[in-house]
């Protein structure tokens, strides 16, 4: 009967995620601290003295070695003050107990749904961007911190980012889609004339313009870029020349909407966080997205612009101490984004 077993069983069964009860520590830490204990027991005739030696000596392998056990400190100290062989008492019962306890930790884990041993490592982030630090941070606190946490390093960068990621949303509350989304939104169908579509644009000050079906599901969009895109421009003429001779009309160059279009297009939900927009406009590329309802119909338009004054009145109501709310944002006029030039 080893009683720091116990102390071993409490790790490995009920914090199977912490460094401190892997399989490396338990297995390494306890064997390395009972053979630590029966050299001190055997060149130190005072037991007193020899488990006081055991113990920081065990401490002292324990931290270079990557196998910090707790429980091992007391594995050196019970070895010292059994007073038999301690090398016979490291291979068994030491040893022995040790994987027979592993062994069953990993089928005990595997059985309610953790994973022992647990990972250490995290694979490479791909949304560093859009968190408040990054892992050069996380390394720059840690050694400033300088002390040992029971956690990894992967774990405490993954908690840090979904304590991140939680705090973003709560800054938002709960605004949707529908809170801050341009209505009604201008659209036209395929069929219509690049001049008819050109000359909304620019009467209403848009840069972008949805295009629908006759049911008003959404199959494309054409912006100020499509445009821009189809201008010769290996003409002299200037920009403004250019494009008054695509929309006008030119042999061989497209005549309507559906032939300069963008499709698919992305889309939101109406009743969508307007958080989920956020890798929509920072990783997609998108810079106006439609926005439809549950038949898929068009009901509004969100762009970079509305998202950004959402966030800024988010996070300055956040520093004024009040409650970040849905900002209702409906009717208003289009946004500078949305402007032609």
């Amino acid at each position: 009967m080893v009683a720091s077993l116990g102390a071993s069983a409490v790790l490995v069964f009920g914090m199977p995620s912490s460094p401190l009860a892997q399989p490396w520590p338990v297995l390494g830490g306890s064997t390395l601290s009972a053979l630590v204990g029966a050299v001190c027991s055997a060149f130190i005739p005072d037991p007193a003295l020899a488990g006081a030696v055991a113990v920081g000596l065990a401490i002292a392998l324990m931290v270079p070695l990557r196998c910090l056990h707790p429980p091992g400190g007391a594995m050196a100290l019970y070895v010292v003050l059994t007073a038999g062989d301690g090398w016979h008492l490291a291979a068994f019962p030491i040893l022995f107990n040790v994987i027979v306890l592993l062994v069953s930790a990993v089928v005990y884990n595997g059985l309610t749904g953790r994973r022992y041993p647990h990972p250490q490592r995290m694979a490479a982030r791909t949304d560093i961007a859009q968190g408040a630090f990054t892992a050069s941070d996380v390394d720059a606190a840690l050694a400033h911190y300088n002390q040992v946490l029971d956690v990894s390093r992967a774990d405490l960068e993954g908690l840090l980012h979904l304590a991140g990621r939680a705090a973003f949303q709560r800054t938002l509350g709960e605004v949707r889609c529908s809170d801050i989304m341009s209505r009604p939104p201008f659209a036209v169908e395929a069929g219509v004339s690049l001049k008819d579509a050109w000359a909304l644009m620019r009467a209403q000050q848009i840069k972008a313009l949805p295009v629908v079906d006759a049911q008003r599901l959404v199959v494309g969009i054409v912006t100020v870029a499509d445009f821009m895109r189809l201008a010769n421009l290996d003409m002299h003429e200037g920009l403004g020349q250019r494009l008054r001779t695509l929309v006008m009309g030119r042999t061989g160059q497209p005549q309507n909407v559906g032939e300069i279009m963008s499709h698919p297009v992305q889309v939101a939900h109406v009743g969508q966080h307007a958080m989920d927009l956020v890798p929509l406009f920072s990783q997609g590329g998108h810079h106006h997205i439609p926005i439809v309802e549950s038949e898929g119909r068009l009901v509004g338009v969100i762009t970079q612009t509305d998202l950004v004054r959402t966030l800024a009145a988010a996070v300055q109501g956040r520093d004024e101490g009040g409650s970040a709310g849905p900002t209702s944002v409906r009717g208003r006029a289009p946004t500078e984004e949305q402007a032609a030039p």
